[in-house]
């Protein structure tokens, strides 16, 4: 069945380009992407091992789901532990916070692939990427990782659609990036901060909102959600509930943003700043776009 896929001329691209590789460790997320390029390098018969990096930034969801989907594909898992909150230049958070992040990440899965005889790392970046402010691709040029996905030309729409013919459970996943792309650019990083995110996302998730953002102002929880899902968050007795468990969390005010959830709305801020530059803390804009 693989074979047939649509768009198959990419879809075979892609298989001719890992079988031509020979193998690589794989940056693994769990997300739509990397699991699709998971599934796409078994397929292909490639050696591969996938690798998790865990830290504070990462939903315990995400880790869950990551050991279930390796599990499912049928590949060598490995989970290492990343540390980015005792970096000063990643807890800083300025506008050039995610290059910090990759930078480990990648020099981490670097040594790994050395180390099991592996020649390229991989990761799951699509062709769509390049289209958003994404400072860790600077990190993955710096370090070599190879994005096979943006290198066949595969955008996100294509890569659900391959996913859901492949029978991956992924396929219609929302996005997941990580907790301190909800903190606004200038304002520090703690762990205290992506705790209280974490579990403020997981509580509104609880409700039936299948996607949800909860930008950290501070005092102030911003939510985002997708516009048919306001009506859900809106009844009185739902919003005494919101607000009462995400003051309890530490916040003083909870809103609810009208515009609804819109992936890179927190990188509006950095209109007319320089990279490396904290923005200013601007409520109702702020950190990296996801």
């Amino acid at each position: 069945m693989e074979q047939s896929l649509i768009p198959s001329e990419k879809y075979s691209r892609l298989l001719a380009l890992l079988r031509q590789s020979g193998g690589a460790v794989l940056a693994f997320s769990g997300g739509v992407d990397s699991s699709f390029l998971l599934k796409a390098m078994k397929v292909s018969g490639i050696k591969v091992l996938a690798v998790t990096a865990i830290s504070e930034t990462m939903p315990k969801r995400d880790r869950e789901n990551c050991t279930a989907l390796v599990r499912e594909i049928g590949a060598d898992h490995l989970v290492i532990k990343t540390d980015e909150l005792a970096n000063e230049s990643f807890v800083r958070n300025t506008s050039d916070r995610c290059f910090f992040c990759k930078d480990e990440l990648f020099r981490r899965l670097k040594d790994i692939a050395g180390k099991r005889g592996f020649l390229l790392v991989f990761d799951g970046s699509n062709a769509d990427d390049s289209e958003d402010y994404r400072p860790g691709r600077r990190a993955a040029s710096l370090h070599g990782v190879r994005s096979p996905l943006a290198e066949c030309g595969l955008s996100k729409k294509e890569i659900r659609d391959l996913s859901r013919e492949l029978g991956l459970t992924t396929w219609d996943r929302p996005s997941s990036p990580c907790l301190s792309s909800r903190i606004p650019y200038g304002r520090r990083i703690t762990a205290e901060a992506l705790c209280r995110i974490e579990k403020a996302e997981e509580f509104i998730r609880s409700l039936g909102v299948n996607e949800v953002r909860v930008r950290d102002h501070g005092d102030s929880a911003r939510i985002e959600v997708a516009e048919e899902d306001m009506p859900k968050l809106l009844s009185p007795s739902t919003r005494r509930s919101i607000t009462g468990q995400l003051k309890s969390l530490g916040y003083h005010f909870v809103s609810l943003d009208l515009e609804g959830f819109r992936s890179g709305s927190m990188n509006r801020v950095l209109e007319g700043h320089d990279s490396g530059t904290p923005a200013p803390d601007i409520s109702g804009a702020g950190a990296d776009g996801y």
